[in-house]
């Protein structure tokens, strides 16, 4: 059985898969300090529906490659997908829906992370 992923592990290969696709302004909120029961976003943005269902599936199929998988999946919407992966939470977004949810604004006392 393989051992399971650190989330800096976990969060790099979500980073990776999403830069590979070409997601933009991809984000990684620390949220450990901020929330008593969350840990880690990353959000990151898609330019259509298309390219969001493209970045959920690679981001599920990378994962599951490390022998990792969603716990949840949320979506698919036009808007947002939330893949849950325990400790990381990777939500997926249009760009409307992340300017009018701001999850950035709202966490804003979050660590972002360096990329």
């Amino acid at each position: 059985m393989a051992k399971p992923l650190d989330s800096k592990t976990l969060i790099g290969h979500i980073r990776q898969v999403l830069d590979d696709k070409k997601a933009e302004n991809i984000v990684v909120l620390n949220l450990k300090k901020v929330s008593e029961s969350l840990d880690y976003f990353v959000i990151a943005t898609g330019n259509s529906t298309p390219h969001l269902e493209a970045l959920e599936r690679a981001v599920r199929e990378g994962l599951l490659d490390k022998g990792v998988r969603a716990s949840r999946v949320e979506g698919p919407s036009p808007r947002w997908i939330l893949l849950d992966y325990g400790e990381v939470l990777v939500h997926l977004m249009s760009p409307e829906a992340r300017a009018y949810y701001d999850l950035e604004g709202f966490w804003a006392d979050a660590e972002a992370l360096p990329g």
